[in-house]
């Protein structure tokens, strides 16, 4: 069976019908279920309780957690009660406070993915349905349209002009053409016409196919195409190689302070202690979940804007956005097409090409469009029946559709489509007068009228005809036809839609127009939306335009029109050179474009292909909800920086300082229980800076990942901060002389108080008392500066080595830090300005 089951085309339907237990009306609901839970597929079989048990264990395998687990299993060896209670508690608590946030993203995460979940319509019980693709399964009998992606390997049943995009595994860009059929079993992948695989798509036609191979089985599935697809962002890039370089510092320093400690003939256990928590104490250990939970913050917030996050990293991606591209239908137009006229060759209004428009729209069966749609809703003077006989789909090749119908007088295939295509058909004219003329004569003319509608904002499309005498249809038959007339169509500019321009405009983020239309479309509504003498490129143009040229033309292009489905593509990676770009789309036509771009948009209702290969998911095509976006992801990205600012500067600088003091003191200047303690209390309101507020300003421009500013940042902060811990430890033991446990104190409520001020600094370019910060940030700040200042006066405080300070003291240690405050917020805003900080 498995090996039948890997060579499955050799065999017709019947067999695996019987093999499988299906039928041609496909599985029963109850045989499905019972499928799905044999193999541990059903959604019911998941446990919530294994996957948190995983989630939270994960938060203890960094090197550091485990050094510091070490460190506990060591002082409860040496029977040092305090130290094991009070490391493991910090310990548990990080834990604890790491996995809730990203329990809490996770489920975030997972309600976007069933937002999106690629669905699938099947036949179950003999009544088509539509699930999720994951509950698919070996028997099932699937439909299939243009635009739909395969959720399995199957075998094709019945096919009408099937075409399907197997570059996915085959390499092989141009469309295969499937239909049903029996094959040898050597037959090689690229010629198994019988088949369709997963992870392939359909372009045009229809089909309905037996599942014969699903999950891990499928060609798909084994060799793991999907893993190739995950592509590391410039903003992961640099985050993950920031991340290497203050660990490479840190544990460079901390084995030093170790070693030196070590030289100064103190403890051993105590200086290796000291350094493990020096260790910690600067390594920036918050940082994969701060962007876990800055992003997965930022995707709930789009989520309540109609905007669906598929790709969780791309957030970050869509902050840096500066260009635009999308198609006029459904953003910069209403996407409501309205038929303005149904027009002969002559320009007359015509009841016959209305009959044809009415038949050949209401009868297709491909994918819903808006044109078919509109056509539709005609009403007619007088009712023909007609039936249905055959049809060749839409494809973007032949771009145009063909139905052919009969009724009691004839037997007719009727075309619809692009103009020139149309056009290009046809030998013959209707006249107004009802007779029909050779073509050639009236060409000219048909071009002009045009022409001249495209200048008047009208869509139009061609429509013609011919009389058939067999009833086997395909696209052999699209010959010698006769040209009946025009369908005009008035897609309406949005109303608001200037604004929302203006809007992109003041983000610095530009907007460029790709459509298929004719370029005198595209630039009355260019005209109609405000842009004035704009630079129209046609397809054609583009064609006769070398890789260099067009580098420098597609900057000052507003709109291309005319253009191919594969020319889009190329439009996108020329002006990747110079901008980040978002593009939006949602048909067959524009997922090479959309796989090509940095930030990929589609829409709830497009084609599964498309969404699938698109980062966002818009629940309405609104160009205002992408401003909503845009502002998001900047967002995202502005709260993420906040973290490594902080990690940068105060923090690096103080935990400098305490390995630097150490060098010099008879006694450590902070236990090693009393550094976690302080990087405890300062992650506990850092996890917020995720929710926190981000001033308009910094929504104004792209957020770029610069890494240079950050270098200068930390030497700049940190030199700040030991020059305050230089002061503290020069006024507490040369000036005041006091003895080890009041040093200690002292130093701590120092260190604690100017990490948890530096953030409400570095939040905003602006003077810190000008921006408000986030409430999560501020209570949560504030209870840490109250626990801070009451730890010394609790009964365990002892055992942390802490102890009541004088009040001079006190009052002493508060005065150093309102003086940080002063000068590290007079010197941000002197860096921002001198570094221009995006």
């Amino acid at each position: 069976m498995q090996t039948t089951e890997n060579r499955f085309w050799q065999f017709d339907t019947n067999y695996w019908l019987q093999q499988l237990n299906s039928s041609e009306q496909g599985l029963s609901q109850v045989t499905a279920d019972k499928i799905l839970l044999e193999k541990g597929l059903h959604p019911k079989s998941k446990s919530i309780f294994k996957k948190d048990i995983l989630l939270f264990a994960s938060q203890f395998k960094s090197p550091l957690m485990l050094l510091l687990i070490g460190a506990v299993i060591i002082s409860a060896f040496l029977g040092d009660t305090s130290d094991v209670f009070i490391i493991f508690f910090i310990v548990l608590s990080t834990g604890l406070l790491s996995f809730f946030q990203e329990r809490n993203a996770g489920k975030v995460v997972e309600k976007l993915q069933s937002l999106i979940s690629l669905k699938a319509t099947v036949l179950r019980d003999g009544l088509t349905q539509e699930i999720i693709s994951t509950q698919i399964v070996k028997g099932d009998v699937i439909i299939l349209n243009a635009g739909d992606m395969l959720p399995a390997d199957c075998l094709i049943m019945e096919a009408n002009e099937l075409h399907a995009n197997e570059s996915s595994l085959t390499g092989e860009s141009y469309p295969s053409r499937k239909e049903a059929c029996v094959l040898d079993e050597l037959t090689v992948l690229a010629k198994r016409t019988n088949c369709l695989w997963e992870g392939t798509n359909i372009v045009s036609g229809h089909a309905k196919a037996l599942v014969i191979q699903t999950g891990g089985n499928t060609i798909f599935g084994s060799i793991a195409l999907s893993a190739s697809k995950t592509i590391e962002t410039t903003f992961e890039k640099g985050i993950k190689d920031f991340g290497f370089f203050l660990m490479k510092i840190t544990l460079t320093l901390a084995l030093f302070i170790l070693v030196v400690n070590l030289l100064n003939h103190k403890g051993i256990i105590e200086s290796a202690l000291f350094a493990l928590a020096l260790a910690v104490g600067m390594a920036p250990e918050l940082l994969p979940a701060i962007t876990t939970i800055a992003m997965s913050a930022g995707a709930k917030r789009l989520l309540e804007k109609k905007v669906i996050v598929k790709k969780l990293n791309s957030i970050q991606n869509l902050g840096e956005v500066n260009l635009l591209c999308t198609d006029k239908t459904g953003t910069i137009t209403e996407g409501a097409i309205k038929i303005a006229g149904l027009i002969d060759g002559l320009g007359q209004e015509s009841e016959f090409v209305k009959q044809l428009a009415f038949w050949n729209a209401s009868l297709e069966t491909g994918y819903s469009n808006p044109i078919d749609k509109a056509l539709k809703q005609l009403k007619l003077d007088t009712i023909f029946f007609s039936q249905k006989i055959g049809e060749v789909p839409y494809d973007f090749i032949r771009k145009r559709l063909s139905i052919a119908i009969s009724n009691e007088k004839e037997k007719l295939l009727i075309s619809k489509g692009a103009f020139l295509q149309i056009l290009n058909i046809c030998s013959k004219i209707k006249l107004s007068n009802e007779s029909v003329e050779d073509i050639s004569a009236y060409r000219q003319e048909l071009e002009k009228k045009f022409e001249q509608f495209g200048i008047n904002g009208l869509r139009a499309i061609g429509i013609c005809y011919r009389n058939i005498d067999t009833i086997n249809i395909s696209k052999d038959l699209e010959t010698d036809m006769i040209f009946a007339g025009f369908i005009l169509m008035n897609d309406p500019v949005k109303s608001g839609i200037e604004e929302t321009i203006n809007e992109l405009h003041k983000l610095k983020v530009g907007l460029k127009i790709i459509t298929g239309d004719n370029k005198n479309v595209a630039e009355s509504i260019a005209i109609n939306i405000g842009i004035k003498n704009p630079v129209i490129m046609t397809g054609k143009e583009l064609f006769n335009t070398s890789p260099e040229a067009l580098k420098q033309l597609v900057k000052r292009t507003h709109i291309f029109a005319e253009v191919e489905p594969q020319q889009k593509e190329r439009i996108i990676l020329a002006l990747k050179q110079t901008y980040t770009v978002a593009y939006m789309g949602d048909g067959i036509n524009d997922v090479s474009a959309i796989s090509a771009t940095d930030v990929g948009i589609s829409v709830e209702n497009a084609v599964d292909v498309a969404r699938e290969a698109a980062d966002f998911v818009l629940m309405e095509k609104d160009l205002m909800v992408l401003v909503d976006g845009i502002k998001e992801g900047r967002k995202t990205f502005a709260n993420t920086m906040k973290y490594l600012f902080i990690s940068t500067g105060s923090t690096f600088g103080n935990m400098c300082s305490v390995a630097a003091a150490s060098l010099v003191l008879p006694f450590l200047p902070m236990l090693p229980k009393q550094i976690l303690l302080t990087n405890f209390l300062t992650d506990f309101p850092f996890l917020t800076v995720t929710t926190d507020n981000v001033d308009k300003e910094q929504l104004e421009k792209p957020g770029k990942w610069n890494l240079k500013l950050i270098r200068n940042y930390m030497i700049v902060f940190g030199v700040h901060s030991s020059l305050f811990d230089l002061v503290t430890f020069l006024i507490l033991y040369y000036l005041m002389k006091v003895k080890e446990s009041e040093f200690q104190t002292g130093w701590f409520i120092e260190s604690v108080l100017s990490e948890l001020f530096i953030v409400f600094i570095i939040r905003t370019h602006k003077n810190f008392f000008k921006s408000r910060p986030g409430k999560y940030l501020f209570i949560f700040s504030t209870i840490a500066l109250i626990l801070t200042i009451g730890l010394t006066y609790l009964p365990f405080s002892n055992d942390i080595g802490l102890t009541p300070l004088p009040m001079i003291n006190l009052g002493a240690m508060l005065l150093i830090v309102a003086v940080y405050i002063i000068t590290a917020d007079l010197l941000k805003v002197w860096f921002f300005k001198k570094y221009h900080s995006a």
